[in-house]
């Protein structure tokens, strides 16, 4: 039996290994004939469990509803983390229109100062008003057009005037409103932080409570799961006429994500000593010269939608109903992902998990 698994092992480490050579080196990163994950090694049965006992089966079942939550509150936690640092720089902008529009208060009342101590000093009479009241009719008419052109500066002046506290007050508005929102995204972001921190370790307890044995066996329930899903996925036909190439760009992305295999999933990270899913998918596209959400949630909402069979490699897959979890695929139905905490960046069959849409970051 140990043979048999060692040859299984094996052949799965060189399927897994060939994949990976084909998408980096194959023109275009054509996706070509899908292939099901290696048949999942074989594992004596389990003992009966005591009444009231949880199965390894449960347990593990247990343990991904966890780490599932904890990857709903690590979106919202990136996307609160984002939205508060775009509100930061939206009040620092603000803050410097303020300096800047004092400034130019500052500047306006100097200039009306000057005008006003020079009509003092004229006896309360501008130069242009001397001019009109002159008896030389030259004097008349070029007082008569500097009196106009006075009265013209002068409302000039208090209009700018009023115009720039009027910008000052609604600058004052905007950065309480940004503020507002600012706290309000730090509170969401420590609200989501502790969700994750509970759910972690939630989940880390349940399997610090295994034995050595059930560790590894816990394991090969996870690829037993994984290996059955996709055998499930392809036997609909669902990758029979996907034949998508990358574009420049998406090959640079795949080339990126696939460079950090081995990686630790660290939640909120977004390299380079480690990722979570979206964290490795967003900056993977950004080495790739194109920004894109930093959530998978968002890249969801944001990015165009293509189907299945025109899927190609770059492209990306977003996991389960509220969008928790996304990968990158990257050719012959395999993608790259980062996919819990306690688990590394790696390959894995891309119907291992029920698909909710695919993305397209280069559309």
């Amino acid at each position: 039996m140990v043979a048999v698994r060692r040859r299984r092992g094996a052949s799965a480490l060189v399927l897994l290994c060939a994949m990976t050579v084909a998408v980096l080196t194959a023109p275009g990163l054509a996706a070509g004939t899908a292939h099901a994950a290696p048949a999942a090694p074989s594992a004596p049965a389990a003992p009966a469990p005591e009444p009231g006992v949880k199965t390894l089966e449960q347990v593990r079942t247990e343990i991904e509803q966890l780490y599932r939550q904890a990857g709903t509150a690590t979106d919202a936690y990136n996307l609160a983390e984002a939205e508060t640092k775009a509100q930061s720089e939206k009040i620092v902008e603000i803050a410097n229109l303020v300096v800047a529009g004092q400034e130019r208060i500052s500047s306006l009342k100097g200039r009306a100062g000057a005008a006003a101590r020079a009509q003092y000093r004229s006896g309360g009479l501008p130069p242009g008003a001397k001019l009109v009241l002159s008896e030389d009719p030259n004097h008349f008419l070029d007082g008569k057009d500097r009196l106009r052109q006075g009265e013209k500066a002068a409302s000039d002046l208090l209009t700018e005037l009023d115009r720039t506290q009027a910008d000052l007050k609604r600058y004052a508005q905007d950065a309480a409103a940004h503020w507002s929102t600012l706290e309000a995204n730090r509170i969401k972001q420590e609200q989501s932080k502790k969700q994750v921190e509970e759910k972690i370790k939630a989940a880390e307890e349940l399997e610090n409570k295994l034995e050595a044995e059930e560790k590894a066996r816990l394991i090969q329930l996870e690829q037993e799961a994984q290996y059955k899903a996709q055998k499930a996925w392809l036997s609909t036909g669902a990758m029979t006429d996907v034949k998508g190439s990358a574009t420049d760009a998406g090959k640079r992305a795949v080339q990126f994500a696939t460079a950090q295999i081995g990686k630790p999933y660290i939640w909120g990270a977004e390299g380079p000593g480690s990722f979570d899913c979206s964290g490795l998918t967003s900056q993977a596209w950004r080495a790739a010269g194109k920004g894109i959400p930093r959530t998978s949630q968002e890249q969801l909402r944001l990015l165009p939608k293509v189907e299945i069979k025109d899927m190609r490699p770059g492209d990306l897959i977003i996991y389960f109903d509220d969008a928790s979890h996304v990968a990158m695929y990257v050719g012959d139905g395999a993608m790259v992902h980062a996919p819990r905490p306690g688990r590394n960046v790696t390959m894995a069959g891309a119907g291992s998990m029920p698909i909710k849409a695919i993305v397209r970051p280069d559309a």
